[in-house]
């Protein structure tokens, strides 16, 4: 049986893959395992706008209850609001119901521990080793010490007056364009800019439970560009379904993507002194304009492997306060526990207004370059035998040697097939094109 847990919680096909009846088993087995009986625990539980979110809700609720367990709903709300909310209310744990990015008829559920973290790998296999085994607990509440379910109607609340906390500046004068995607941010971001004084425009703020991230949001940015470029906007935001990510559009239209952000911001923070050890966590999927205009700047840059979880591993470890990815999880440690758009969107903003520079001026800090990706076709017990062949690692040596140091080569075996995926970056987009065909045929002859 396959493993429930995956990169972000469980997700599948509401009602098919992810069941009322597997929610309320990750409500009764997660209260058991994270909770471990304790008298009065209070669980906190958000969701974005999908159909399903009621009915897996109510299901997990049940879970919880049974239990002994109080539950406070926070009703429709971004992913980062219930990390901080899990914090403010003394939460033992918090609870979101979404699947980011996926299309309507998905949904997922994750758990915060009391920190607002995500749960280590060792507690998602707990709690999987009860349910895939089919294994119950034998505990139920009883009389008085049934759990008790309430509403919190100043949750977005809550959560809007602590980002607002984060910043320096009004962005009175400042006209923003929003996409919420018809997402868990549709209600709560136009709202937040109006109070600290932009002039807003909003796109698909009026979700039905089925067109969440449909032709919008972040993952079609595009949207925004039509938008900024209508009403001349200084700034364009988009989120996705449930606001953990941000993706901007500067004044020319331009798509300003994770890598971007977080040298405007990872500079802005240094010059206040307030960028811990003066280094971005990114990962080895981040463009190496990154690195280069960093460097410039006196700032150093560590590499993770692909995932916003390695992200936030290393910023603990290390003591870094300022991480992400490319695809604009952004990690502002000091303010919030997991990558949170709205508070990304306020911190780029207050750049904005602090330097009265041009949005486009900003971004241009780093250029982006040219990236080639190719895969090579490999014999499944291969595909980590590049690193040991000496002929591709001479090979993979000569590529960067040519490069001076303005380029590089990164080969990313596949987790699901038997390939390895050959990346290069670079100035010369022609030279790159020869140089990882080359490398991956090379590759396919040696190790297919």
């Amino acid at each position: 049986m396959g493993k429930l847990f995956g990169t972000d919680g469980v997700r599948g096909i509401a009602n098919k893959d992810l069941t009322p009846e597997l929610a309320y088993k990750l409500g009764r087995i997660g209260a058991f395992i994270l909770l471990k009986n304790k008298d009065k625990s209070k669980v906190v539980i958000g969701k974005d706008t999908r159909l399903s979110g009621d009915l897996l809700e109510s299901a997990m609720v049940s879970g919880f209850l049974s239990m002994g367990v109080d539950v406070i709903s926070l009703g429709v709300i971004p992913t980062p609001a219930v990390a901080y909310l899990t914090r403010h209310l003394e939460a033992d744990c918090g609870v979101v119901i979404s699947a980011s990015h996926n299309p309507a008829e998905y949904n997922g559920i994750k758990f915060f521990d009391y920190r607002g973290f995500k749960l280590p790998d060792e507690v998602e296999d707990q709690i999987e080793e009860y349910i895939l085994n089919d294994k119950d607990v034998t505990y139920r509440a009883v009389k008085e010490k049934v759990g008790k379910l309430s509403f919190l109607a100043e949750a977005s609340e809550l959560y809007s007056n602590y980002l607002k906390s984060t910043i320096k500046h009004d962005f009175t004068g400042v006209k923003v364009a929003l996409d919420v995607g018809n997402g868990a941010a549709y209600n709560v971001a136009p709202k937040l800019f109006k109070e600290l004084g932009a002039e807003v425009f909003v796109v698909n703020n009026s979700p039905d439970g089925l067109n969440i991230n449909y032709h919008c949001g972040s993952t079609h940015p595009e949207v925004l560009q039509d938008l900024v470029k209508e009403i001349g906007a200084d700034v364009g935001i988009t989120f996705d379904g449930d606001a953990d990510r941000a993706i901007a559009v500067d004044e020319k239209c331009q798509i300003v993507d994770g890598d971007h952000i977080m040298a405007i911001c990872g500079t802005k923070l240094k010059k206040h002194n307030a960028l811990k050890k003066d280094t971005i966590v990114a990962t080895v999927m981040s463009n190496i304009g990154l690195d280069i205009a960093m460097k410039e700047r006196g700032l150093s840059v560590a590499k993770t492997k692909v995932g916003d979880r390695y992200v936030l591993e290393e910023m603990i470890k290390e003591g870094f306060s300022l991480g992400g990815e490319q695809s604009g999880h952004i990690i502002f440690l000091e303010h919030n526990t997991t990558g949170d758009g709205l508070l990304t969107a306020l911190q780029l903003v207050d750049t904005i207004v602090e330097e009265r520079k041009a949005f486009s001026e900003l971004s241009g800090m780093m250029t982006s370059y040219p990236q080639v990706l190719v895969n090579a076709k490999v014999k499944n017990e291969n595909k980590e035998a590049y690193l040991h062949d000496e002929a591709i690692v001479n090979e993979i040596n000569r590529i960067e040697e040519l490069m001076h140091g303005q380029g590089r080569v990164l080969i990313r075996p596949s987790g699901t097939e038997p390939l390895v995926r050959v990346m290069l970056e670079g100035q010369n987009q022609v030279e790159l094109n020869t140089l990882a065909k080359n490398l991956a045929k090379m590759i396919e002859t040696r190790l297919g």
